[in-house]
């Protein structure tokens, strides 16, 4: 431990080589909706005359350092709000506070569909990092329902495996090494029906961190992407409410003041499930889900000055009943609960603490199918407590601590019907230290190393996981950065590749005979602004995959393991270009990628793998109310495994049943190569069509979507057994309604 000393008294030297005797003071406070007192992540604060800024974080607070003592006038900026120009007068060597609120403006595409854009600081590198907001998800053509998963679908390096589910791919990683955070509380199965879409209701997202590689070191325990998800704290000056309904879905959501907070209440619920059956082959699935989502919020200045105290909580159940003894049912369901507690210290300091507990459970109920009964039980504590120095050199210190318990009980039914239980307990402690280094208008670094003392296997880990990334202004409209870091995973979805939808996803800790998984990422990239409408952006990545685990395909004896490890790599070239002004926006993203699993002798192309892909978004705003968008995607084919003929086989350990059932051998089928053939290319259209009204004391929005307009017939799979070809969406028009009070 004295190295990690020794390292932090190096940091701090770094931030106090400025004299403090020298005439400067500090400006920081939080930016936020005059309508409802929501926070307003990323808005801009720039002072005209020293021509310095920064922006809000996802909490809306800002703080600007080194700032020369005296007046200035302060422009604050949001897209889709008015700005507003503030003067202000610095003191030397002091914190001045200001809090500003913004007044909403006229809102248009302009302002809510830069996908992934985001104004940062000149030399803060945002290597891998996309951020959206609430709205843009709400914009994007939506099919059923607007979905934050699907959103992602968009971004160049974010690939999924077919239309039916929602679950997402990160340049080359396995959708179990995706960190999905609700405010900073992990979410283990995040889908609703079967993974058609999330449990997260858009109602209540106010913006989303998404890192689809190189994070930041205060994130750890997955390999691939991080996915962080800030919820609105609602209205803090009068109650109001919405209604939504769609095709598939009811909504409800309140939010009003309390005394010092604020709360906000969403609820979802299904009450229509025929339209699911275009997902699903035309077949019936009786989907019976709901979520409901809380926040409170409290703050009180007479308490404790700049401070804020929140409780959040996240209810999610699913069940599939189909009232048929012949088939099996399911049900899933998530329980969180977190509390928060951030604060912003008389020195330039702020810290955040959390606490919170994530459970999971998901069972499947055989009744008399073929179908073998599992249940798996998942809960997780977590301690967070994190701390940012900001030094009037403008560089920033950050150190945190995180301790999380995992325990899993995954009970299942093998082949010879005998029932199995695996039960995993383990901790981890986790030290973390970051150091931005800003001082320079042209060029920034972000240094951090995250220590793990403790961890969950029994396997020994490696002790240091650092990261580095760097950003150098070449000219004013052109930017290179690069990254690299390295990660482990120490838990896993026990998840057959084969499987063409995955519906039973238990999570265990990575067994005692297997090493914890490991990543290290490369990546370097271009920004281009040619001016504030026209912006072009390039990466570039590589990113080794190691101690993978993989469900052993040739285990033969019961002594034979069920897990085994493998190896990867993917590798890859994204580029995004923007358009946006007041009417239109246009976004084009291209991916050139890689992935590939296995071993040097044999190695195999994962189900997600796809050589090139094409998203095209558009929009434009008629005026009154009237806006229209669409989005285009393309993709090669995906890779698959081909059948090359069948016969019968007699399965000894069910001998009997199946002599019972006149049934003693069944289709076996010979199959090829893994993945060793391709499906056909893939295109599809989806529009939207949306109107705003007001009728009364309500208004109200009324929205028209078609999904797959041109009915393009993209193969899903082929059936086995029956060689039949099986399609994804045909042309779906659906219709919603909005309703605000």
């Amino acid at each position: 431990m004295k190295y990690f000393y020794i390292f932090l008294y190096l940091l701090l030297l770094l931030g106090l080589n400025k004299s403090a005797a020298q005439n400067f003071g500090s400006l920081r406070g939080f930016v936020t909706d005059s309508s409802n007192g929501e926070i307003l992540a990323y808005a801009t604060i720039y002072f005209q005359d020293t021509k310095q800024g920064s922006t809000s974080d996802t909490r809306g607070f800002y703080s600007i350092p080194s700032i020369p003592a005296g007046n200035h006038s302060v422009v604050f900026s949001f897209v889709g709000y008015n700005p507003k120009e503030v003067n202000v007068r610095i003191r030397n060597d002091k914190i001045t506070d200001l809090n500003v609120q913004l007044v909403p403006g006229s809102v248009n595409y302009k302002a809510v569909v830069k996908v992934g854009d985001m104004v940062k600081k000149p030399n803060e590198n945002d290597a891998g990092l996309y951020n959206l907001s609430g709205k843009e998800i709400q914009i994007v053509p939506k099919g059923i329902e607007a979905d934050v998963m699907r959103s992602l679908q968009l971004i160049p390096g974010v690939k999924t495996s077919n239309d039916v589910s929602s679950r997402y791919y990160v340049r080359g990683g396995g959708s179990d090494e995706n960190l999905v955070l609700l405010d900073g509380v992990t979410i283990f199965n995040p889908y609703h029906a079967l993974g058609i879409f999330s449990i997260i209701d858009p109602e209540i997202i106010n913006n989303v961190q998404f890192y689809k590689g190189t994070f930041p070191v205060e994130y750890g325990g997955r390999l691939s992407s991080v996915m962080n998800i800030k919820t609105n704290d609602g209205n803090r000056y009068r109650y109001t409410g919405s209604a939504n309904v769609s095709f598939l879905t009811g909504k409800v959501s309140v939010e009003g003041p309390i005394p010092d907070g604020s709360f906000i209440l969403t609820g979802r619920k299904s009450y229509f499930g025929e339209v699911m059956k275009n997902f699903l082959n035309n077949k019936s699935a009786p989907f019976d889900f709901y979520d409901l989502n809380m926040k409170l919020n409290y703050a009180n200045d007479d308490m404790l000055k700049n401070s804020k105290f929140t409780i959040k909580t996240l209810i999610s159940n699913d069940n599939i009943n189909y009232g048929d003894p012949k088939l099996a049912d399911y049900s899933f369901r998530n329980d969180i609960v977190g509390l928060d507690y951030f604060q912003v210290w008389e020195k330039p300091l702020y810290s955040y603490i959390s606490l919170s507990v994530s459970n999971y459970h998901a069972a499947v109920i055989p009744n008399f199918s073929q179908a073998s009964q599992r249940n798996n039980d998942i809960r997780e504590f977590a301690w967070n407590n994190n701390f940012t120095f900001l030094f009037n050199s403008r560089d920033e210190l950050g150190l945190g601590l995180q301790v999380k318990t995992f325990s899993s009980d995954f009970n299942y039914q093998n082949r010879l019907s005998n029932f199995v239980t695996y039960s995993d307990f383990g901790a981890n402690f986790d030290f973390y230290a970051k150091y931005k280094f800003l001082r320079f208008e042209k060029f920034g670094l972000e240094a951090g190393v995250r220590i793990c003392p403790v961890t969950l296997t029994a396997q020994p880990s490696q002790l240091l996981f650092p990261n580095i990334s760097l950003l150098y202004s070449i000219i004013p409209e052109l930017s290179f950065k690069a990254a690299w870091g390295v990660y482990k995973q120490e838990i896993m979805a026990y998840t057959d590749d084969n499987d063409v939808i995955s519906i039973f996803e238990p999570y265990l800790i990575i067994p005692d005979y297997l090493s914890p998984s490991k990543a290290i990422h490369y990546m370097a990239g271009f920004d281009i602004n040619l001016s504030p409408f026209f912006t072009m952006q390039i990466e570039s990545y590589y990113k080794s995959l190691l101690h993978i685990v993989d469900i052993n395909q040739n285990k033969v004896f019961a002594s034979d393991p069920d897990l085994i490890s493998t190896n990867g790599e993917s590798y890859g070239l994204e580029y995004t270009v923007k358009y946006s002004d007041e009417k239109l926006f246009t976004s084009v993203g291209y991916t050139l990628a890689w992935a590939f699993l296995g071993t040097d002798a044999v190695r195999y192309f994962p189900k997600y793998d796809s050589r090139h892909q094409i998203d095209i978004l558009a929009g434009w705003d008629f005026g009154s109310g009237w806006k229209v968008s669409a989005v285009w995607t393309f993709n090669t084919g995906r890779p698959y495994t081909q059948s090359t003929g069948y016969y019968d086989k007699t399965y000894i350990e069910n001998f009997w049943n199946q002599f019972l059932t006149l049934e003693p051998t069944k289709a076996y089928a010979l199959l090829d190569g893994k993945n060793a053939a391709r499906l056909p290319v893939y295109h599809r259209l989806d529009m939207s069509l949306s109107k705003e009204f007001a009728l009364f004391f309500m208004k109200m929005t009324f929205e028209a979507n078609i999904i797959n307009v041109y009915d393009r017939q993209n193969i899903f799979y082929f059936d086995r057994t029956t060689g039949e070809r099986i399609n994804m969406l045909p042309f779906l028009p659906t219709l919603s309604l909005r309703v605000d009070i």
